[in-house]
C-alpha cells in the first residue's frame, strides 16, 4: 500500500479513506518530484533503481500468495514508485510530519493544538578508552511504528566491495541505519526545523508580497476515488503555489503555504549508500558532506576507535529569529506551531549552513556520546558544545527530559563497561521520571483524606521503579504520568531543570496537591475495570502487551514520559489493555573487535504476512531481553539458512523504459 499512496492513487485503488492522503500527495507534487529525480540520476544509480524494482516485481510474479489480493493492483511498480515513496517517508513524514496536521487546526480555527508524537529513537557511541575490553562499541536503537509508514525491515547486503548489515525503512532501497567490518552509524530523530508554515494574505488575483500583488502559480490536479459499486468518481482542483511554496490551507482571506527543506531528498539514498560503502572515518565524513539528508542525529563509532556525533540537518540560513520564533513548539508545552508571516520576502529562506557549520563531536575527552532525541548540546558530559556559538535558530536550548537523562546516567555511571554491559544496560527499564517526582508524590497521597490516594501510595511506595513485566506500581505510575505530567509539562516541576547539574534536576512536584488529584483520577479508573485484568495493583505486563500476528506477550519498557531506556508506545486495544505500537524496532549492539561482535533484533519480526512464520517472532526473544547473534560471514549464513531464492536480470531493460501514466 505504501508504493500506491506515494504514487498518489490510493484512493483511485482502495478508496475514500485514502483521498486526503493522495490530494496531498499531488499538491505538494510528489509524482513530479520523482520522475524529475529519475531523469536526473546517473545511468549507475539509474540501473541500481531498476534493478531494485525489478526485483521485487520479480518476487511478485513468482510468489503471488505472498501478496494480498488487495494490493495487487499496484503491480508493476515503477522505479519512479519507489523514488516517490522515498520524498514521501522521508520529507514529509519525518521532515513535516506535523505540518498538514497543524495546517488543518488552524483551517478550522481550533486554537489548542497538541503536537503529534515524535517518532524517537536512542544511540550510543562508546569509545576504547571508555570499555574494558578497549574496543569501541555502537548502539544503534530507532524507536519506529511497528505497522506502516516509517516500519523497520532487517536486511544483510554483500558484494565484492560491501558486507554491510542494519536497517531500512520498508520500500527503500539501501540500508539507513548499519554497519559492517570497518565502522558503523545510527540515527536518531533531531531537534529539526525543516519546515514551515507562511501565512498569507489574500487579495483577489493572488496575495500581498513585498508589498504588491502577487500572483500564484497555478496547475490542475485530480485523482479518482473508488467507490462501494466498484466504480470510481474524479476529484478534481486547482493547487496554488506562493512564493514559500504550495497552499495547503485556507481561512477567509489569508491562506497558509508551507515550505519544506529538502529538494535534493531523492539522493538521500545515494547518500546512506556511499556512508554503508565507508572503510573509515576520512570516507565516512565525505558521504555525510553533501548533506542530502535532510535531518536525523549520526552517532558512529569504527574499528579505529573513532565515535562521532553529527547534527546532521539541513539548517536554513534565516535572516533573524532564535528557534522559539520560527517553532513555538516543543514535546512538552502542547502550544499553537509558529506562523511565519508571509507577506516579506525577509523569512523566505534559500539557502542552507553548509556541513562545517553543523553541531558535531569527535572522540570527546568524556570516551562516550549519546543522543536521545534532544538538541546536541547534551551528548556528553562535561558538555562539548555551547550553543551560544551557534545560530539562535539551529536548535533549542540545552534541555533533557526524563529519557536522555537516563541515556546520560547510564553512560556516566559505567566506565569500563564491557559488551555483555552493553547488552544489559541496553534493556534498562528504570523510570528515570521516579528520580524527579515519585517521593512528592508518594508523600502527598500518604497524607491524604482520599481512600484511593493512600492504597495508591502504598503501592508505589513499594513498586521497584521499574517497567518490567511483573512490576507492580508501573501501571499506576503509567496512568499519573500520562494524566497529569504530559498535560502539565514542564511546569509540574518545582525545581527546574539545570544545565549545570544536568542529573539531578529537575525535581519535586510545584502542586502536590494537583498530582494527587490526578492520582485518585486514574487509580479509580484502574480499579473499575479490576474484573478484566485492571487495578490498581496490576502488574504491568498484565496491562501493557506486545502483539503481533499469533504472539501476545508482557511488554517490558515504558513511554517517554517515564525515562525508560527500553522504550514503547502504546494504545489501548480491544480488551482494555494496552499493546505496542512503536518504539524499540531494529535494535543493533556492536563491538568493533577482531572478529566483529554484534547482537541484533527486530522486535516486530521482519515480515508483515500473517501466514508468514516471521510475523512477529522475534517478540519472545524481545520479552525475554535476549537478541540474535548477528550472522556475518557466509558460513554462518547458509549453516541458518531456511530458502534460497535467485532473482533474474531479465525484467530490468523492461524497467528501465517504464512509461509514466
Amino acid at each position: 500500500s505504501l508504493y500506491g499512496e506515494a504514487r498518489g492513487r490510493a484512493a483511485e485503488y482502495w478508496g475514500e479513506e485514502f483521498v486526503t492522503s493522495d490530494k496531498r500527495v499531488h499538491t505538494v507534487g510528489i509524482p513530479a518530484q520523482a520522475k524529475a529525480a529519475y531523469e536526473r540520476f546517473s545511468p549507475e544509480w539509474r540501473g541500481y533503481i531498476n534493478a531494485f524494482t525489478a526485483g521485487i516485481n520479480d518476487y511478485a510474479k513468482a510468489n503471488p500468495e505472498a501478496i494480498g489480493a488487495k494490493w495487487r493492483v499496484v503491480l508493476p511498480l515503477l522505479p519512479t514508485d519507489v523514488i516517490a515513496h522515498g520524498i514521501r517517508s522521508l520529507r514529509y513524514t519525518f521532515v513535516s510530519r506535523a505540518a498538514f496536521s497543524a495546517a488543518e487546526r488552524w483551517e478550522k480555527s481550533e486554537l489548542a493544538w497538541t503536537p503529534e508524537p515524535e517518532m524517537g529513537s536512542s544511540a550510543w557511541a562508546i569509545a576504547p578508552s571508555y570499555t574494558k575490553d578497549n574496543h569501541a562499541i555502537l548502539v544503534a536503537n530507532p524507536h519506529q511504528p511497528w505497522y506502516g509508514l516509517g516500519m523497520w525491515m532487517e536486511a544483510h547486503l554483500v558484494s565484492p566491495d560491501v558486507n554491510l548489515s542494519g536497517a531500512l525503512i520498508v520500500g527503500n532501497p539501501v540500508l539507513g541505519v548499519g554497519f559492517n567490518e570497518n565502522l558503523g552509524w545510527t540515527h536518531t530523530v533531531n531537534t529539526h526545523d525543516g519546515w514551515d508554515l507562511y501565512r498569507l494574505s489574500l487579495t483577489q488575483k493572488g496575495y500581498r508580497f513585498d508589498g504588491q500583488e502577487k500572483a500564484f502559480q497555478t496547475r490542475e490536479e485530480k485523482i479518482r476515488v473508488l467507490q462501494a459499486d466498484g466504480t470510481t468518481k474524479e476529484i478534481a482542483w486547482t493547487v496554488r503555489t506562493a512564493v514559500q511554496g504550495p497552499v495547503i490551507a485556507e481561512r477567509g482571506e489569508e491562506a497558509l503555504a508551507l515550505r519544506v527543506v529538502g529538494d535534493t531528498i531523492t539522493d538521500a539514498t545515494i547518500q546512506w549508500w556511499e556512508m554503508g560503502k565507508a572503510k573509515n572515518l576520512k570516507e565516512f565524513e565525505a558521504a555525510l558532506k553533501p548533506l542530502r539528508i535532510p535531518m536525523f542525529t549520526v552517532i558512529y563509532a569504527d574499528k579505529d576507535g573513532n565515535i562521532m556525533h553529527l547534527f546532521n540537518e539541513l539548517v536554513p540560513r534565516r535572516s533573524e529569529g532564535d528557534w522559539a520564533f520560527w517553532n513555538n513548539t516543543t514535546p512538552l508545552n502542547g502550544s499553537n506551531p509558529a506562523i511565519i508571516p508571509g507577506d516579506t520576502s525577509k523569512y523566505v529562506w534559500t539557502d542552507f549552513h553548509p556541513y562545517e557549520d553543523l553541531p558535531k563531536v569527535i572522540n570527546p575527552a568524556s570516551g562516550w556520546l549519546q543522543n536521545a532525541n534532544e538538541a546536541p548540546w547534551t551528548t556528553t558530559i562535561p558538555a562539548p558544545l555551547n550553543y551560544k556559538n551557534y545560530p539562535a535558530y539551529m536548535a533549542p536550548p540545552p534541555f533533557v527530559w526524563p529519557r536522555p537523562q537516563t541515556s546520560l546516567r547510564l553512560l556516566q555511571e559505567h566506565k569500563g563497561m564491557t559488551f555483555a554491559d552493553v547488552v544489559t544496560l541496553r534493556d534498562s527499564t528504570f523510570a528515570e521520571f521516579t528520580n524527579q517526582v515519585l517521593d512528592d508524590l508518594i508523600k502527598a497521597a500518604k497524607v491524604s483524606d482520599n481512600r484511593t490516594a493512600t492504597k495508591a501510595a502504598e503501592i508505589l511506595a513499594k513498586w521497584d521503579r521499574h517497567a518490567d513485566s511483573e512490576s507492580v506500581g508501573a501501571t499506576l505510575f503509567t496512568a499519573w504520568a500520562l494524566d497529569y505530567a504530559q498535560r502539565v509539562g514542564t511546569s509540574i516541576f518545582a525545581t527546574p531543570w539545570n544545565p549545570d547539574d544536568p542529573l539531578n534536576t529537575p525535581r519535586g512536584l510545584a502542586d502536590p496537591n494537583a498530582a494527587v488529584q490526578s492520582l485518585i483520577k486514574v487509580g479509580n479508573q484502574l480499579e473499575l475495570v479490576r474484573a478484566i485484568g485492571g487495578g490498581m495493583d496490576v502488574s504491568y505486563g498484565t496491562a501493557f502487551r506486545t502483539r503481533v500476528g499469533k504472539y501476545d506477550l508482557p511488554a517490558s519498557g515504558g513511554f517517554d514520559v517515564l525515562g525508560t531506556f527500553r522504550t514503547l508506545t502504546f494504545i489501548q486495544d480491544k480488551d482494555v489493555r494496552f499493546k505496542a505500537v512503536q518504539g524499540d524496532s531494529y535494535i543493533a549492539i556492536v563491538e568493533f573487535s577482531q572478529p566483529l561482535k554484534a547482537k541484533v533484533l527486530l522486535t516486530h519480526g521482519n515480515a508483515t504476512q500473517p501466514n508468514s512464520p516471521h510475523f512477529g517472532d522475534q517478540l519472545e526473544l524481545y520479552a525475554k531481553k535476549q537478541y540474535r547473534d548477528a550472522l556475518l560471514t557466509r558460513a554462518s549464513i547458509e549453516a541458518n539458512l531456511e530458502a534460497r531464492d535467485t532473482f533474474s536480470a531479465a525484467t530490468i531493460a523492461e524497467a528501465a523504459r517504464y512509461k509514466t501514466e
